[in-house]
């Protein structure tokens, strides 16, 4: 059975002025009903409290709650699954760790990713990018644009991969209409809002696009 993804995941950054926690809030009251915890700059004590905190507002609101790599955190908060950016992860063995109920997302570049992720039947969506270039996570990975996601969108159709695609990776708002026309299943956005002057009207606006 598919597990439920949402067309429009928000992903939390370190932010020298506003906590994970606030972020999540914030994203929470303005209509998000998925969180997506990032964070690389706190030690395991403080990176389970953090997500503790986060869970409690994720519950209250009604909302997915992810987390990025930290899989083995997962029964140790109200953590619904769990984002993995290492593309060359075993995917198949951090399913059987975290068990057939978690949702598991992956990260990919290009359509050879996407297929190889797809063959472990592990995965639950994928995000794809980046986009455009991005200081939220810096790589030296091609950039798709929008051809790009045409082109694999249009191959995994020849091959009848219905794996849920999120563009991801310098999206704007302006971005969000013309991505989606490429057939993607949804999108996923960080900087897009956090450094939006009006972070809740953002994601208003990003779903007002999506759905």
């Amino acid at each position: 059975m598919n597990k439920y993804v949402s067309k429009f995941h928000y992903l939390t950054q370190d932010l020298p002025g506003r906590s994970h926690t606030e972020q999540a809030q914030l994203a929470c009251e303005a209509g998000a009903n998925w969180i997506q915890y990032r964070c690389f700059s706190k030690n395991e004590t403080d990176l389970l409290e953090e997500a503790g905190l986060i869970a409690a507002i994720c519950d209250d609101w009604g909302a997915t709650l992810i987390i990025t790599d930290h899989y083995h955190l997962l029964d140790k908060a109200d953590i619904q699954g769990v984002h993995i950016e290492d593309m060359q992860a075993d995917f198949g063995s951090i399913r059987q760790q975290i068990g057939p109920d978690k949702t598991l997302g992956a990260s990919a570049n290009s359509f050879d990713d996407i297929l190889r992720i797809s063959e472990s039947n592990a995965v639950d969506y994928i995000g794809c990018g980046p986009f455009a270039l991005t200081y939220t996570k810096p790589n030296d990975y091609p950039l798709l644009g929008t051809e790009g996601y045409r082109l694999i969108t249009g191959k995994m159709l020849q091959k009848g991969i219905k794996i849920p695609i999120l563009a991801v990776g310098g999206i704007t708002i302006n971005d969000v209409d013309p991505i989606l026309e490429t057939g993607v299943y949804g999108i996923a956005v960080s900087a897009a809002v956090n450094l939006a002057g009006d972070p809740a009207a953002a994601i208003k606006e990003i779903y007002r696009k999506v759905y």
